[in-house]
């Protein structure tokens, strides 16, 4: 099991000395991955990222969100077709930085949409997973669809959601992407969406209810983990958390970032690290009771 932390905790961008700023905090910190967030693969520097990560021990993945031109399941096709182009590019840079995980809202923009969606939509959204899932398979690249809530897509809000859609993707190297932070808004507890996702869950994401420090807010993390160690989960295991100390002014209006619960990236990638390290123990030494 990899225990990781979002680049944007240390860096609000991809440029190489973030890149490099990010992976040496990540270590500093005790992680053992870090999540890139991939904004443009198509820019991404990728030589200068491969020289970095060439000299420190660390794993590497990858997450994006989807943007207003770049939608799967728009109902325009030049979008559709702008979302397959943009998950092909980045797992190309995934492929060259020999990452194994590719996640995140893949599947959808992050908006809240007006209506349900379409059966051509959702459509739509099935076949550029599709398409992106054979090419990352090529890669050795498993793909994770997060799950998010209602207010970022149309398409599905719970683990159970997730899973039928990825009935309909049907590809073995697609799985589910459960976050602590949606689950807290949509699911009815902690525990039963990990046991429902158990074979089909590649990636997690742990955030506080407020995107704050862990363990300051309202979410269940102690069911979660014991849900966690009792599916035999030893996938990646991510923080995620955001601040204007560090992201970039637009994003922050796109993830809601009314206010910061921090400013100290050190002393808050510190606390996560042994923040999950200790609930994932704690959650292990119920099988000596």
């Amino acid at each position: 099991m990899q225990i990781g932390c979002h680049g944007l905790v240390w860096a609000g961008t991809v440029e190489p000395d973030d890149v490099e700023k990010a992976v040496t905090k990540t270590l500093d910190a005790g992680f053992d991955l870090l999540e890139m967030p991939l904004f443009d693969p198509e820019s991404f520097d990728v030589d200068a990222a491969r020289a970095v990560l060439s000299a420190h021990p660390i794993a590497v993945s990858a997450s994006m969100g989807q943007t207003a031109d770049s939608d799967p399941h728009s109902e325009d096709p030049a979008c559709v077709q702008a979302a397959e182009r943009k998950l092909l590019a980045a797992i190309d840079v995934l492929e060259a930085l020999g990452a194994q995980y590719f996640v995140g809202a893949l599947y959808t923009e992050l908006r809240k949409y007006e209506q349900p969606a379409t059966r051509a939509a959702r459509a739509h959204a099935v076949g550029v997973v599709q398409t992106a899932a054979d090419r990352a398979a090529e890669a050795g690249i498993t793909l994770g669809l997060e799950v998010v809530n209602r207010y970022e897509t149309n398409l599905f809000n719970t683990g159970r959601g997730a899973l039928a859609f990825l009935d309909e993707v049907d590809r073995p190297n697609v799985g589910v992407h459960l976050d602590t932070y949606h689950m807290n808004i949509e699911e009815s507890d902690m525990a039963q969406p990990v046991l429902d996702c158990a074979d089909r869950l590649v990636y997690v994401h742990v955030g506080e209810s407020h995107r704050g420090y862990l363990g300051s807010g309202t979410v269940d993390f102690d069911g979660f983990f014991k849900a966690l160690v009792r599916v035999g989960y030893d996938g990646p295991i991510t923080f995620e958390s955001f601040s204007t100390a560090v992201v970039h002014d637009d994003l922050s209006r796109m993830l809601a970032i009314w206010r910061n619960l921090w400013d100290d990236s050190e002393d808050l990638g510190a606390h996560a690290n042994a923040f999950i390290r200790g609930r994932i123990r704690a959650a292990e030494t119920i099988a000596l009771h």
